[in-house]
């Protein structure tokens, strides 16, 4: 259980509470370090898996704790940035990111009980989904919406573009999984 893969894996849940306290600390380089450490977090997602695969250390705790580690930080950063971005215009894929996750989260647990985990394995538009979020996340930690707006309306279009990828894959998953969902209502 306590290989390396799974400890940045925790390292990651344990930034979550430094960038909430960075992203609130009134201090004029907040921005950066609030971007630096949600990009931190980021990489060991990446370098988790790739370690946990080259070097034949996946267990069940780490396919376990990585999605929940990546879905806890994407949450907390995008609700931390509603604190800045308090608009319809934030509010709308923040809440297509959060809502999927739960909803694709909550379908995961009821096929693995079904015997048909393997059916809503991750997918490609997922990675490149989780891939967007985080960068589009990373900029709007980086700047200053007050100072940068062009750049902040970047990171929103980023955002945007990884909620409709977000939608796209949860229908990807639904679809999998609707024999399944289809046949426990006809029962």
């Amino acid at each position: 259980m306590w290989n390396l893969p799974n400890i940045l894996t925790l390292t990651r849940i344990l930034m979550i509470p430094l960038l909430a306290i960075i992203f609130y600390v009134p201090w004029e380089w907040r921005h950066l370090a609030s971007a630096a450490i949600f990009g931190l977090a980021a990489l060991t997602d990446w370098v988790d898996g790739y370690l946990a695969r080259k070097m034949d250390q996946m267990t069940p705790f780490g396919a376990f704790l990585d999605p929940v580690a990546d879905k806890l930080i994407v949450a907390i950063a995008l609700i931390l940035l509603f604190d800045t971005h308090s608009t319809i215009f934030f509010a709308i894929p923040t809440m297509v990111i959060i809502g999927r996750e739960i909803v694709i989260s909550a379908l995961r647990e009821w096929m693995a009980e079904m015997g048909q985990r393997t059916s809503v394995a991750v997918s490609y538009v997922g990675k490149v989904k989780t891939t967007l979020q985080m960068i589009a996340i990373a900029v709007l930690l980086l700047v200053n919406p007050v100072k940068y707006p062009y750049f902040d309306y970047f990171g929103i279009f980023l955002l945007y573009i990884a909620a409709i990828l977000t939608l796209w894959s949860m229908c990807i998953y639904l679809i999998a999984a609707w024999p399944e969902l289809k046949g426990a209502n006809s029962e």
